[in-house]
């Protein structure tokens, strides 16, 4: 058991090593999705609300959406300017539309609700991996004399 944990540690180590750290004005490209996609999402939510789109047949709270909106711009905001808190709670946020659209997965009612349901799982996974190694760079410090 002594020897697995020894090669996983020393396989963190060179994961770690290999890390390099973002060069001053570097935003990588899945942090530039990231916060493209979430000031999307935002504005999308607004000019819906303005349109008059409702749901389930009622108009939602101007107070819901405003929070919303504005939580998806700080979010958007701060991946833009490549901040660790930022890229962290847009990760948090495509993990729950992951498990929302996997429970949305199961009741599915033809072909059309079941490949919508793929598509932004896959796409929220695909961008929550991405971020990962992003996120790594991000709280790295900097370079020596950099700055």
């Amino acid at each position: 058991m002594a020897s697995r944990y020894a090669r996983s540690r020393a396989r963190d180590e060179a994961a770690r090593a290999a890390l390099v750290p973002l060069e001053p004005g570097e935003r990588p490209t899945a942090v530039t999705v990231a916060a493209v996609v979430t000031a999307v999402v935002g504005l999308v939510n607004l000019v819906s609300y303005l349109a008059g789109v409702e749901v389930r047949g009622e108009r939602p709270s101007v107070v819901g959406i405003l929070i919303f909106t504005g939580l998806m711009l700080a979010a958007a905001w701060g991946a833009w300017k490549v901040r660790y808190w930022a890229v962290l709670g847009i990760q948090a946020l495509l993990g729950l539309t992951i498990l929302i659209f996997s429970l949305l997965a199961v009741k599915a009612e033809d072909i059309g609700d079941a490949l919508i349901v793929l598509v932004v799982i896959a796409g929220a996974g695909t961008l929550f991996w991405f971020l990962v190694k992003s996120m790594a760079r991000i709280q790295m410090p900097e370079r020596p004399g950099a700055g």
